[in-house]
């Protein structure tokens, strides 16, 4: 008895042994670290790539692009040039020789292809004419011009080209140069601190006459009220094109207080010079009724009528 009682005690102990080993053996799972691989790194959270900088690729050069910082060239290039207001103007004379500005203005003017005088040497004229708005002596005009086989440049704006068409596509048939006047008849030297709005006083204008005309406008210019500055200079050049000014005009554009035809005639033949440019308004009557002997006398005195595109 004694003897199997201590066989029972022996095996209940290597019972319980082997037991104990087997637990201690096992490892919790979560102690295992997880596995990663070079083709498959950990994963960042939204909130991890908040304040990760993005570094985008080196933009490739194109045309555009070339085009874009053209342009910004050509902005920077203005940036120093005076921008002061001038108003154009000049002392008159009754000897029929050029009348004179400075030297530092005639310097400008060539500059930026700016004219205020054509072919000093030769007595040829070119008459312009300024269109604001239709006061019903424009189309009286276009008679007296065919009828002397005259051509002149007309400078317009975008409201004189919208509401008069008709007239303006006579213009252009009849030989005429239609030419930028504004669209909004500003200041210039007001526009020049903005190219875009500068541009645009250009631009709006051409659309409308090519939209009535189905032709490109002349780069002819004259600024409203005759103001510049050298940088209006500049800029009015970059676009393409020549400022015209002028060696004779007279006070001829309000309408109620007209000169008379006799006035306005003698005023012409009196400071009319080899190369003039005449400035004249097409809202003045005078004007209207005196231009038919204005140009029969001029012709008689050996003059001619040229067109601004000999300027050079």
């Amino acid at each position: 008895m004694h003897r199997r009682y201590l066989i029972i005690n022996l095996i209940l102990v290597l019972l319980l042994t082997v037991s104990c080993g087997s637990k201690h053996s096992e490892l919790p799972k979560t102690s295992v670290p997880p596995k990663v691989t070079e083709s498959e790194p950990p994963k960042l959270s939204t909130t991890d790539s908040i304040n990760h900088e993005v570094v985008n690729p080196p933009q490739k050069e194109t045309p555009e692009n070339k085009e874009n910082s053209s342009k910004t060239k050509n902005e920077g290039d203005s940036v120093n040039l005076d921008n002061s207001l001038k108003r154009w103007g000049f002392r008159p004379n009754s000897t029929h020789t050029t009348p004179e500005v400075s030297t530092a203005i005639k310097e400008m003017l060539k500059k930026y292809s700016a004219y205020y005088v054509g072919d000093t040497n030769s007595k040829v004229l070119y008459l312009t004419f300024d269109e604001g708005y239709e006061k019903g002596y424009t189309g009286k005009i276009l008679d007296v011009l065919k009828d002397n086989d005259v051509k002149a440049a007309f400078f317009v704006t975008r409201p004189y080209i919208k509401t008069e068409k008709d007239l303006i596509r006579r213009m252009v048939n009849e030989g005429h140069l239609v030419c930028n006047h504004t669209s909004h008849h500003p200041s210039m030297p007001s526009k020049a601190g903005n190219l875009d709005e500068f541009k645009k006083e250009f631009t709006e204008t051409e659309d409308i006459f090519r939209e009535v005309t189905g032709q490109e406008m002349p780069k002819y210019f004259r600024p409203p009220m005759g103001e510049y500055s050298e940088k209006s200079l500049y800029l009015t050049k970059e676009l393409g094109y020549k400022t015209i000014f002028w060696s004779f005009a007279h006070v001829d554009w309000i309408v109620d207080k007209q000169p008379t035809i006799q006035q306005t005639h003698d005023i012409v033949m009196k400071r009319v010079h080899n190369g003039a440019i005449l400035l004249l308004h097409a809202v003045s009557k005078s004007n209207t009724e005196a231009l038919d002997l204005i140009i029969k006398d001029l012709k008689a005195e050996g003059y001619r009528f040229g067109t601004l595109d000999e300027l050079n």
